[in-house]
């Protein structure tokens, strides 16, 4: 039985997985019980956090965020 990271089951219901990931958990999921129970949490957390009203961040944030991300680009990597 193949264990899938949460992630890459965000991937699969967000349909970004390639052919061969897709493939691979629609036939794990036909018989994997505990991917099903897994797949639908994660659903219903889906289902969840759309019905919040978000706001987006202020822009003066988002440009701190990419100034620094920048910034930390420009380190050399040891």
């Amino acid at each position: 039985m193949q264990k899938f990271k949460q992630e890459v089951l965000m991937q699969y219901l967000y349909k970004e997985t390639s052919t061969e990931v897709t493939l691979a958990i629609e036939s794990a999921l036909s018989e994997d019980w505990e991917l099903q129970d897994e797949i639908n949490t994660l659903k219903r957390t889906m289902k969840q956090m759309d019905m919040l009203n978000l706001r987006s961040p202020r822009k003066s944030t988002i440009a701190a965020i990419l100034s620094y991300a920048k910034a930390t680009d420009e380190v050399p990597h040891q």
